[in-house]
């Protein structure tokens, strides 16, 4: 997804040029092409064919992706831990300075203009 949201779209030859040239060891083009494909199919990338090659382009900017994962795992945590998670968000956010507190009261109520 890094490799995506840095170029806006590629194709798997460009992800696993950029990706294989950080790696200790290569992976090969069929590795990317099925990572690739997986997370087309789980609806994070969409995918355009240009004459023989696919081209992936992320569905969520950066900053969407980061929110929406948030919000699954918060509630993955509340829901495996209910009252006691709730209370220590709760902590967490009392120690917080004023300023950061108060901008994220107003997240909670759904301003984002912080």
């Amino acid at each position: 997804m890094e490799v995506l949201w840095d170029l806006g779209e590629g194709s798997v030859r460009a992800v696993m040029d950029e990706l294989n040239a950080r790696a200790e060891t290569p992976r090969a083009y069929t590795t990317y092409m099925t990572m690739l494909g997986r997370l087309h199919n789980k609806g994070l990338l969409t995918r355009r064919r240009e004459e023989k090659t696919d081209i992936y382009r992320p569905v969520h900017t950066r900053e969407a992706y980061a929110d929406l994962r948030a919000q699954v795992e918060v509630a993955a945590v509340i829901d495996a831990f209910g009252d006691v998670a709730l209370g220590h968000f709760a902590r967490q956010v009392a120690g917080l300075d004023p300023e950061r507190r108060a901008a994220l009261q107003k997240l909670a109520r759904g301003d984002d203009s912080v």
